[in-house]
């Protein structure tokens, strides 16, 4: 399976301006999270990147990818706020037949342990497994709210991996405990989408078929019954930008996996034992 396009979505009401948040990486260097996720997709051996963004954008995502990738990376504006799918529709034109990696734009993704980059790790599997791949991580029952969930059956010859048969969008707790456990996800967790993916045109053919109702997660539902799909489970963390706090998670994350893990961490101790002494002094009898 060759594997050599990506489209990056970043065209929401709410996540438009997220991607260029700056943010300061692994090396110690300040830079955008769009230049975050694409230096994570070319890790991977992508060549070109198709960019899915607001109308008024551009302008401002071209800065924040940097004159050196900017000859690997085309913008696509969604011209009206039709969701999700329709932004993930919005760049068939652009992408030469075959299969190709799909990220949202507002996750910062980090690898851990040996396997590599995240991105890296999918392309590997669905490269070895030539199907639909959908990376997953194991997320509390109070945060499934945000994304969708898959459910299915670990394969006995390789764990991590999933057969998937059923993907629900945003489930409540009570719709994930009925339908999408999975043997081996502690008690209280569900496996939700990482923001990651490889898709084929397929996809594109139902979303169409679906017209306004399509979601990404129900047309990936509806192709689990047609053909094999697969979840995987990565060495690696996604943080979404666009819960509270999100942004300053991503932030710790890199900085504690980075160069300048020391100095954050004896910075955040200041920080922590300053409080605890205000907090003293202010409950100290005058």
């Amino acid at each position: 399976m060759n594997i050599e396009h990506c489209v990056i979505t970043a065209a929401g009401p709410r996540q438009s301006r997220l991607p260029l948040q700056r943010l300061i990486d692994r090396d110690g260097i300040e830079k955008s999270a769009l230049r975050i996720i694409l230096e994570e997709v070319f890790s991977g051996g992508i060549e070109r990147v198709v960019t899915v963004i607001s109308p008024g954008y551009r302008d401002a995502f071209a800065d924040a990818v940097g004159a050196d990738l900017g000859a690997r990376v085309s913008f696509v504006e969604q011209r009206e706020p039709r969701g999700y799918a329709d932004a993930l529709l919005g760049a068939r034109a652009e992408l030469a037949p075959g299969p190709f990696l799909h990220l949202v734009g507002d996750h910062v993704y980090l690898g851990q342990g040996t396997g590599g980059s995240c991105t890296r790790q999918l392309l590997d599997v669905a490269r070895a497994e030539g199907c639909l791949v959908s990376a997953v991580q194991a997320t509390s029952e109070r945060l499934i709210r945000h994304y969708g969930t898959v459910g299915g059956q670990r394969m006995a010859s390789q764990p991590r991996l999933i057969e998937v048969e059923r993907v629900i969008e945003k489930p409540t707790p009570t719709i994930a405990e009925q339908e999408l456990l999975i043997p081996g996800v502690r008690s209280g967790q569900y496996l939700c989408f990482f923001g990651m993916h490889v898709l084929h045109h397929g996809v594109f053919d139902q979303i169409e078929r679906l017209g306004s109702a399509a979601t990404v997660s129900g047309v990936l539902n509806e192709l689990a019954a047609k053909e094999r799909y697969l979840a995987t489970e990565l060495e690696g963390v996604r943080y979404d930008l666009g819960i509270p706090y999100g942004t300053l998670m991503a932030q710790l994350a890199l900085a504690l996996e980075g160069v300048n893990r020391d100095r954050v961490l004896s910075q955040v101790a200041e920080l922590l034992i300053g409080q605890r002494l205000s907090a003293a002094q202010a409950d100290r009898p005058v």
